[in-house]
């Protein structure tokens, strides 16, 4: 099984450790352009990167951070990303046989990097996924044309499990042959018979469910196995039909 989950805006900064190293192979030819891209952006202008970012002028910190992003000192992904989802889903306070499960079968996707394992150094950057870098065009088109054999190894023969936003969805999708094996889900707040996606329970929800599979530990094999295991940890699911891109799940909660 494959969790692809989304990245956090919010990332702790490391204090030490050893530098960014991309590494050799197919992903770290795909991230390097993006790295520097980023790094040519904010050593420049800092009006204009500010602008291309989306970010306000009172975040030039982060612009001055993505400038020195090659000599900053990296921690592992499970570190750096923090926020709701994250927070909810505790990957440093799992137990042992939990965060092994959690190495394996949890993926970050990211704007930077492409995608991120849990236990992989990275540097924290600000780069959300719908910019466009100078050089480079778009983030998601970048990505949209280079992950695919990424997430394919990832998944082997298991199941994908795809709790990303819209945003980093655009990063990947499923072609028909893989699409029987992915779930997508899709988390509903319920308050008197009215449901509706609120951002803040979907992502501590998301969060919640990914740790209470993986404590749980079982490896579903199909959508409707998937449902179930969620239907047995105590979540109201509710599948949709299978379609092209894949199989889709609605939990329905009331409360984080």
């Amino acid at each position: 099984m494959l969790i692809l989950l989304p990245p956090s805006e919010g990332k702790a900064e490391p204090r030490r450790g050893k530098p960014l190293d991309l590494g050799t192979g197919p992903l770290a030819d795909a991230r390097r352009p993006v790295l520097e891209a980023l790094v040519t952006l904010c050593r420049g202008s800092e009006d204009a990167a500010v602008r291309t970012l989306g970010l306000g002028p009172g975040q030039l910190a982060d612009v001055r951070r993505n400038a020195r992003l090659p000599e900053l000192p990296t921690a592992a992904a499970e570190r750096i990303y923090t926020g709701v989802l994250f927070e909810a889903l505790g990957l440093t306070t799992l137990d042992a046989s939990a965060h092994r499960r959690a190495l394996s079968r949890v993926a970050i996707v990211s704007s930077l990097y492409g995608v991120v394992r849990p236990g992989e150094r990275i540097t924290p950057y600000r780069l959300a996924g719908g910019v466009t870098l100078p050089g480079l065009g778009g983030v998601a088109a970048h990505w949209r044309s280079r992950l695919d054999p990424v997430v394919r190894e990832l998944a082997g023969h298991g199941l994908v499990v795809d709790l990303r936003s819209s945003t980093y969805a655009a990063f990947w999708r499923p072609a028909p042959d893989l699409a029987r094996r992915v779930v997508s889900v899709r988390v509903l707040h319920e308050v008197n018979g009215r449901r509706q996606v609120v951002s803040h329970f979907n992502k501590a929800t998301k969060g919640r469910l990914v740790r209470a599979v993986l404590e749980d530990g079982r490896d579903p094999r199909t959508p409707t196995s998937f449902a179930a295991l969620l239907t047995d940890l105590g979540w109201t699911v509710e599948a949709g039909a299978a379609t092209a891109s894949g199989t889709q799940l609605d939990v329905v909660v009331g409360e984080v």
